[in-house]
């Protein structure tokens, strides 16, 4: 693999509106970034990916953009913008901005000029077409529920398309003008110091242009987009366009958001010729879902998320490295997902932490996964904020559930989980903000919280920083960050154990996923224990090297991080 400069960085997300609130006005901003950037050097941080922060109605987050030039006005001004690009620098801390080019806003100019005149060169941004005798076009349904067609205001038989809110027009790839109004303005911010890009929702630019009816898949009558995107051919002549007009000249870093991809075209995603420098891997999180709504989803086990991931990266790491993650701004609290209850502990937590971090891949930490901040209890579905929970709610009410049970069921994959403010302190409402939080803190802010944890030595605040230091260290790093991940003891139930074989070392992670202590022989001798997530562990500089085939005696939810020979 040829190394970049990326490979032995850790990544962070932040979602700014929930970051920190530097003037009080209850929404997170820019300024509030620049005041945490040494905090973000000392967890070990050098890439940090920040959602939306474009002038935006906000009817999706900012992911609903009506400026791609400016500033939106609750983050702060472009000033701020350029204030943190030259602080971050200082820091070695590279930028990476949010590019949203699925879609736009309706508010966009582009957008108001085709409700003028859907013919005229700005219509042709859009997918603008005849309707079936008033009737939508095809029957795709939008990731947010509903039909993917909107009526155009003021015309009659006139629709336009949106694969998510109806406010969210899509654009209009097939249109070369459209393209390269999109490069420019890629440029335009590479030019101002963004070292690159998460692309999201990347995979629904190419659609299939018959626009015709699939066989429904609810009692609506309509199909998944994604049904759609599966006979839609040519995504990558646009993404190699765009790497060679946009990214390629500015050495831009890229990490694209794919879901529904060809997995043996992952080389033409990623690696030496790929169109990004990486995509996330979202083996995980695509385990226990359902067509029918998250009504219907299944409960994920560790079992079942260690062999998602032994199965993505037997595919990837021939390949090119791809982003671990446990949560992200669309995903709820990892800990409260995929850990099971009796381990939602901090030892669970670390346990969690690391068998992300010692895998294959660049991390990618979401703000709050640090301190293992989990899913905030609803009480009401009025304290919901979220689009899509707020359609899925009703789509628990249409298949007979009472509004206590769709709450319930939807709550557990509620986006406001990741979305409540960061826990700084315990002071009111988390030491986010002054004023009222756009949205309610989680409430156990006073037990999981950053000035608490920086104080305490084994927190799980301190296990990430030790996690992350291991991807610089200067022995063991080449193995951490190039190492082949290989599967130990794949079928041992309620377990997660991996080699990491560098060209010096060789790594074993054990994990014992449950409460009940149990004996794992170690068939290579042991030289030293770099990790152990339970304070009553052996410590590194006390290990004495053991014969092959010793036992390892573990405790519950034990995480342990071996050298071995």
């Amino acid at each position: 693999m040829k190394k970049r400069w990326w490979h032995n960085k850790t990544a962070y997300q932040i979602y700014p509106k929930s970051f920190l609130d530097s003037n009080g006005d209850g929404i997170g901003d820019l300024r509030g970034i620049i005041e945490k950037l040494d905090y973000l050097k000392e967890l070990g941080i050098g890439i940090v990916w920040i959602s939306p922060v474009y002038q935006s109605p906000f009817v999706d987050q900012g992911y609903d953009i009506s400026d791609y030039y400016a500033i939106d006005p609750a983050f702060g001004t472009m000033e701020d913008m350029e204030e943190l690009l030259a602080e971050a620098k200082k820091r070695d801390i590279a930028i990476v901005m949010d590019l949203v080019v699925n879609h736009c806003s309706d508010q966009h100019e582009w957008f108001q000029k085709a409700l003028k005149d859907p013919f005229g060169p700005y219509g042709a941004y859009f997918y603008i077409r005849e309707g079936k005798d008033g009737r939508p076009p095809c029957n795709w349904r939008a990731y947010f529920g509903g039909s993917v067609w909107e009526p155009l205001p003021g015309y009659d038989n006139l629709f336009y398309l949106h694969m998510f809110a109806k406010e969210q027009p899509d654009l209009n790839w097939e249109n070369p003008k459209l393209r390269q109004e999109i490069y420019k303005m890629i440029r335009w911010w590479l030019e101002k110091g963004v070292a690159g890009f998460r692309i999201d929702a990347i995979i629904n630019i190419k659609k299939d242009l018959r626009f015709s009816d699939f066989p429904a898949d609810r009692e609506d009558g309509m199909c998944a987009g994604t049904t759609m995107l599966a006979c839609a051919h040519g995504i990558l002549d646009f993404l190699t366009e765009m790497k060679e007009e946009a990214f390629a000249p500015y050495h831009a870093f890229t990490i694209g958001e794919l879901f529904d991809f060809d997995q043996q075209e992952l080389k033409r995603y990623i690696g030496e010729e790929g169109c990004f420098e990486s995509i996330f891997d979202f083996a995980p999180h695509l385990l226990g879902g359902s067509d029918h709504g998250w009504y219907n989803r299944k409960p994920v086990t560790m079992d079942q998320f260690r062999d998602a991931v032994f199965e993505s990266k037997a595919i990837s790491q021939e390949i090119g490295m791809m982003a671990n993650i446990i949560e992200n701004h669309d995903e709820p609290r990892g800990v409260s997902r995929y850990l099971p209850a009796e381990g939602q502990t901090e030892r669970g937590k670390k346990l969690l932490a690391g068998i992300s971090l010692m895998s294959f891949g660049l991390p990618f930490l979401y703000q709050g996964q640090e301190i293992g901040m989990t899913n905030k209890m609803f009480h009401s579905i009025q304290e919901v904020d979220d689009i899509s929970t707020l359609d899925e709610y009703q789509t628990a009410q249409e298949h007979g559930y009472s509004n206590d049970e769709a709450l319930v069921l939807v709550a557990q994959m509620s986006r406001d989980n990741a979305r409540t403010p960061m826990q700084w302190n315990g002071e009111l409402h988390g030491g986010f903000t002054t004023g009222i939080p756009w949205l309610p803190v989680n409430e156990n802010y006073h037990q999981i919280r950053v000035d608490e944890q920086e104080r305490q030595e084994n927190s799980v605040l301190n296990f990430y920083k030790k996690l992350i230091a291991l991807r610089t260290d200067a022995v063991y790093g080449e193995t951490v960050v190039y190492g082949r991940q290989e599967p130990f003891l794949p079928d041992q139930p309620d377990f997660t154990g991996f080699y990491r074989k560098g060209r010096e070392n060789t790594l074993l992670v054990l994990a014992n996923i449950r409460e009940t202590p149990r004996t794992i022989e170690v068939p290579l001798a042991i030289k030293k224990v770099l990790l152990d997530n339970c304070s009553t562990g052996h410590k590194a500089e006390e290990t004495k090297e053991t014969a092959a085939g010793s036992p390892v005696c573990m405790q519950g939810f034990q995480f342990l991080v071996l050298e071995v020979f």
